[in-house]
């Protein structure tokens, strides 16, 4: 597999999520996957649809991670914001959330759901996981939801993490594991990414 196709192609497919999350897409997006996955439903009532719709992530990170008042949080792979607006109620005003993300179309998304709440303690860039805009140290919590399968720079994630965490702090990463290797023709098959 060719490290530059399978980006180009996880970049296209989560752009055409934000985009069109009505849609049918190779994975589970919005409400019905954020349910099933643990999110109180009270809770994804009070947040914006644009930010809900066009979740998809594979846990409820923000919700099970310990995210003390305060405190500066990484939202890795932040999509439409979801985890982000859950991390920034949690840290307070006195906290500080940033959320990264390497599709434009679902940073609209998230930027758009944090003016709609008027959280300003949310920022949120493009960048790629393996290369965060995010000074030495800076990190109290990290929240990984689901972005190691889809990314072959997965050594230098962890770099990076392990850069701008802080000494002590935490992170707390949800990814779907596989029991055994795929066969070939379905790691060859961009249908079959997601899977």
């Amino acid at each position: 597999m060719d490290n530059t196709r399978l980006r180009d192609g996880v970049q296209r497919a989560y752009s055409a999520a934000a985009e069109r999350p009505q849609d049918t897409h190779p994975f589970p997006v919005g409400r019905p996957l954020a349910e099933s996955l643990g999110y109180p439903q009270d809770l994804l009532a009070a947040l914006p649809s644009v930010s809900v719709d066009a979740f998809s992530g594979v846990s409820n990170v923000a919700i099970f991670a310990e995210i003390p008042a305060g405190t500066t949080v990484l939202d890795l792979g932040c999509g439409a914001g979801l985890d982000s607006l859950i991390a920034a109620e949690r840290v307070g005003p006195r906290g500080r959330v940033i959320g990264v993300d390497f599709s434009e179309a679902m940073l609209a998304r998230a930027r758009q759901s944090a003016a709609e709440v008027g959280v300003g303690h949310v920022e949120f860039y493009q960048a790629d996981a393996e290369k965060l805009p995010i000074e030495d140290g800076l990190i109290d919590v990290a929240l990984v939801n689901g972005i190691f399968n889809l990314n072959p720079e997965r050594d230098e994630i962890f770099g990076e993490l392990a850069r701008v965490v802080r000494q002590g702090g935490e992170v707390y990463a949800a990814e779907l594991i596989l029991h055994e290797p795929l066969p070939p023709e379905i790691l060859d098959s961009e249908a079959n990414w997601f899977a």
